[in-house]
C-alpha cells in the first residue's frame, strides 16, 4: 500500500511562501526542492509518487514532510551548524586589519595574506576569515579618473556631449585620435592552437618586427572608421589625415573631436583649420580623453586583433589591421550607445 499522510493545516501566508520558494529563480535549489516536496504532499501525492517526481528517495520525502509538520517553513531551512568557535581576539582582528590597510616598509606596495600571517603569528586561514568579515580585499585595486584641473572642463564636456546627442544639421561629428607603438611581435616557437581540453598556447619569448602607428577617425553617428597607418606620429602626418577627411567628406561641415596632444595644436595645424571653414575643432578637457569615442573602437581593436597576436612582419600586422577595419565598416559599424549625457541630470 502506498505510503501517504495527512497534510497539516497551514496559513495562506505559508502556502504563498511555499509557492514563491518553489518557483523563485533566485532561491537556493535545496530550498526550492524542499518546497516542491511539500507542495506534492499538499496535492495528495504519495511518498513514492513524490520521490519519483523529484528524483529523490522516500527517506528524503519523509524527512522534509516531518520537518515541515513540526516547524513549518522554518523546518525546510538548513539547521545552524555548530562548529569550532573562532579563536582570535578583538586585538588580533585589529592587528590584521591595520596591517592590511597600511603600506609595508620593505619595498613592497602591499601585504599578502601570507605576509600578514607571518607578521602577526595568526594562521593564514584565520587572516583570510578576518579580512573577509571586515570586507577588506588587499589583493585588489580599483582605478578611478581623477578630477580634471581644466577650468573649462564643464563647458568643453557639455559641448562634446551635445555634439554626440544632438549634432547640427548637415554636419558630421568625427572622433579622431592615434593608437601608437603597436608592436609587431612574433614568437620564437610556433603557436600551439586551441583544441579540446587545452587552451591556445604561445611562448613567453618573442622577437620584435617593428612598430606601427594607427591614425583613425570615427564618424560618430554612423560608426564608420577612417584609418591609416603612419610611420611618425607628428603634426605633419596629423595634418595629412585631416586633409584625407576633408576629401572624403565633401560639402558637409565637420566637427572634429580630439584630445590635447601637442601634434593636434601646432601652429601649422591651427592655421590650416582656421582656413577651412567647414572644420570645427573641439578639444576634450584635460584628463578626459575618455570623452573621445574613438577610444571605444581602439578597445575593440585591441580585443579582436592586437591582444596576443603573432606577426611575422610589420607589413603583416598592418595588413591585418586594415583588413579588420574594412570588414568592421562593412559588417559591424554602427553608432555607439552614448549614455553619459543622460546621466548628467540624475
Amino acid at each position: 500500500m502506498a505510503r501517504t499522510s495527512q497534510f497539516p493545516d497551514t496559513t495562506e501566508e505559508t502556502k504563498k511562501l511555499l509557492l514563491a520558494y518553489a518557483r523563485g529563480q533566485k532561491v537556493e535549489l535545496r530550498l526550492s526542492l524542499r518546497s516542491k516536496i511539500i507542495l506534492d504532499w499538499r496535492d495528495g501525492l504519495t511518498f513514492q509518487q513524490s520521490a519519483d517526481r523529484r528524483n529523490v528517495s522516500e527517506m528524503t520525502i519523509n524527512k522534509w514532510r516531518s520537518r515541515f509538520a513540526e516547524n513549518g517553513i522554518e523546518g525546510l531551512k538548513d539547521s545552524s551548524r555548530t562548529g569550532k568557535p573562532t579563536t582570535y581576539s578583538e586585538a588580533d582582528k585589529n592587528r590584521v586589519i591595520n596591517l592590511a590597510c597600511s603600506k609595508p616598509g620593505n619595498g613592497k606596495n602591499r601585504r599578502s595574506q601570507q605576509d600578514i600571517a607571518e607578521e602577526t603569528g595568526i594562521s593564514q586561514s584565520k587572516v583570510s576569515i578576518i579580512l573577509r568579515e571586515a570586507d577588506i580585499r588587499p589583493h585588489k585595486t580599483a582605478y578611478w579618473c581623477g578630477k580634471s584641473p581644466d577650468p573649462d572642463f564643464e563647458a568643453k564636456m557639455m559641448e562634446i556631449v551635445a555634439l554626440y546627442l544632438d549634432p547640427p544639421s548637415n554636419a558630421m561629428v568625427i572622433s579622431v585620435d592615434e593608437k601608437t607603438q603597436i608592436q609587431a611581435l612574433d614568437r620564437t616557437q610556433p603557436e600551439l592552437p586551441l583544441k579540446k581540453g587545452k587552451v591556445r598556447r604561445l611562448t613567453n619569448t618573442y622577437k620584435r618586427n617593428g612598430i606601427v602607428n594607427l591614425m583613425a577617425g570615427l564618424a560618430v553617428h554612423s560608426g564608420e572608421i577612417t584609418a591609416e597607418t603612419v610611420e611618425k606620429n607628428d603634426s605633419e602626418t596629423f595634418l595629412k589625415f585631416l586633409k584625407k577627411l576633408d576629401r572624403k567628406y565633401r560639402n558637409v561641415e565637420l566637427h572634429i573631436i580630439m584630445d590635447n596632444l601637442t601634434t593636434h595644436k601646432t601652429r601649422r595645424v591651427k592655421e590650416w583649420l582656421n582656413r577651412k571653414r567647414k572644420f570645427h575643432a573641439h578639444y576634450t578637457p584635460t584628463y578626459a580623453s575618455w570623452l573621445n569615442q574613438i577610444e571605444i573602437f581602439f578597445n575593440i581593436l585591441s580585443r579582436d586583433v592586437l591582444n596576443d597576436g603573432v606577426w611575422n612582419s610589420k607589413k603583416q600586422l598592418i595588413d591585418q589591421i586594415m583588413l579588420y577595419i574594412k570588414n568592421y565598416n562593412q559588417e559591424k559599424a554602427k553608432p555607439f550607445q552614448w549614455t553619459y549625457g543622460k546621466n548628467l541630470h540624475n
